[in-house]
């Protein structure tokens, strides 16, 4: 709507990329709130300040409310609770909160503080109030770390602070404990491995006690009947006979009781 309100009566009036999009905090200052003729300091922060005080006011008031209804809405009105009012009223104040940045730093830096913090932080943590902490921690450090950089490379502040959110979200979705590429990484890799292990005590299993059993259960055998690569093969069967499952004498493999037993549940599985 306000893109066709000024297409439609501000088309001749020039709107500066830096003022509208990106924004310029190095002017933000100079925008002064006066009183009385006393000088209180930036309306930036006065502005932001205050809109932060009733934000803090109101998920501290209705925390449980707002989590209930967010994540279970059907609970929260069964309860009593108005899912649809409390989700206007935290809209709003989003609106709010979004209007008064956008007029001080720019819409970009105020979409990235909007979506990239948040998303790092629920990449870290499973629990709200962790995803809110770490959403401050994001925030403020792409906030210090943005304008540290903005002052070095001599750019605009808000876009380095939104470089910084970008550059924090691809720390946390590389190395977040949990869901962190690398963390998926390795958890798939040792899914594989320990299918691996079973595949090759049931392979065991299946042909102790048999005639071929000398030439099967072979450590060059593996390759041909499971078809696995050389490195891998000798990679399960040290893992295997570090759990304690087999033991390994002049290429031959051989069970242990355990890993009969860990063969036979996984059959019964």
């Amino acid at each position: 709507v306000a893109v066709i309100l000024i297409s439609i009566y501000a088309r001749d009036i020039h709107l500066d990329v830096d003022a509208v999009l990106v924004g310029e905090i190095a002017f933000a200052p100079f925008d002064r709130l006066t009183m009385g003729g006393a000088d209180l300091g930036p309306r930036g922060l006065w502005v932001m300040g205050g809109i932060l005080l009733i934000n803090l006011v109101f998920v501290a008031l209705l925390y449980k409310e707002l989590k209930l209804t967010t994540f279970d809405a059907g609970l929260a009105a069964t309860l009593g609770f108005a899912p649809a009012l409390l989700h206007y009223a935290l809209m709003s104040l989003v609106s709010v909160t979004v209007v008064g940045a956008f007029d001080i730093v720019g819409s970009v830096l105020v979409v990235a503080l909007m979506v990239a913090p948040p998303a790092a932080a629920s990449l870290i943590s499973e629990r709200l109030p962790g995803v809110l902490l770490w959403s401050l921690a994001i925030g403020a450090a792409s906030a210090l770390g943005g304008y540290a950089l903005a002052y070095v490379l001599d750019a605009s502040i808000a876009g380095a602070m939104a470089s910084m959110a970008g550059v924090w979200f691809t720390l946390a979705l590389l190395f977040a404990p949990r869901r962190g590429l690398l963390a998926e990484a390795r958890r798939r890799r040792t899914q594989r491995e320990a299918f691996a292990v079973t595949m090759l005590t049931a392979h065991l299993l299946n042909h102790e006690a048999k005639p071929e059993a000398e030439m099967e259960n072979r450590m060059s055998h593996l390759g041909e009947h499971l078809r696995w690569g050389a490195d891998f093969a000798a990679r399960v069967v040290r893992l295997a006979e570090r759990q304690g499952l087999l033991q390994q004498s002049g290429g031959a493999l051989r069970l242990t009781e355990a890993g009969r037993a860990h063969a036979q549940s996984e059959f019964i599985r």
